[in-house]
């Protein structure tokens, strides 16, 4: 008889196309009473228009849980590396390219 307490073991197979990854620096996250969607896509500095190119879809259980993994891998990266800097001032981040600037504090275009 099984230990219903025990965990059960999970075989995950990653496939060769899934191992290459796809790379994302931006996220719009939305929601129903019954699920998150996270589409991911790229924003790149001249290009107007962005792709979503992953979308995953969550229950709120399951989405929390995300949040809670990525939330305990995000404090072990910052022990090992150290903190991750967020553009912006004090708790607000901002997104987007910063434009380079010069001494002087002109904007070089």
């Amino acid at each position: 008889m099984s230990d219903i307490n025990q965990p059960a073991q999970i075989n995950i197979e990653l496939g060769e196309k899934e191992a290459e990854g796809a790379y994302s620096n931006f996220v719009i996250v939305s929601h129903s009473g019954a699920e998150f969607i996270l589409d991911f896509t790229r924003i790149f500095p001249g290009i107007p228009k962005a792709k979503v190119h992953s979308r995953i879809i969550m229950t709120p259980q399951h989405c929390k849980m995300f949040m809670n993994a990525l939330k305990d891998n995000i404090e072990r990266f910052e022990n090992q590396y150290g903190e991750i800097k967020l553009n912006g001032t004090g708790n607000e981040s901002t997104f987007g390219f910063q434009v380079p600037q010069t001494q002087g504090g002109d904007k070089i275009n």
